[in-house]
């Protein structure tokens, strides 16, 4: 019996390693660009880096995400609604905020 239940919790412990490991895999945040956790190629590097976050701000909405292609990023809220996202930090990424199609806030995590 003791036996079973070790190898029960060996099993679960695997399990739960294994579904947290980072496997690459191609994943869509709430209206931001698809990414695969790679990081970008000198071809699609960032352009949005070569300036301050606060540029998007007054921005058309599909201006910010021409200048962001290359770039992680994402919308969190839209004409006043939170959209949902994740709590892991990425310092690269940009979380913006839409209100009538245009950028009112770009933040970074």
């Amino acid at each position: 019996m003791k036996k079973t239940i070790a190898m029960m919790m060996a099993l679960v412990a695997g399990a739960t390693f294994a579904g947290c490991t980072d496997m690459k895999t191609r994943n869509a945040t709430a209206g931001g660009m698809v990414m695969n956790g790679e990081p970008p190629r000198t071809s699609q590097a960032c352009k949005a880096d070569a300036g301050p976050d606060d540029a998007l701000v007054g921005k058309a909405e599909a201006d910010a995400a021409a200048q962001l292609d290359g770039c992680l990023w994402r919308v969190l809220e839209r004409d006043g609604k939170s959209l949902p996202g994740t709590m892991d930090y990425r310092q690269e990424r940009r979380n913006l905020g839409i209100r009538d199609g245009k950028v009112i806030w770009v933040r970074r995590g």
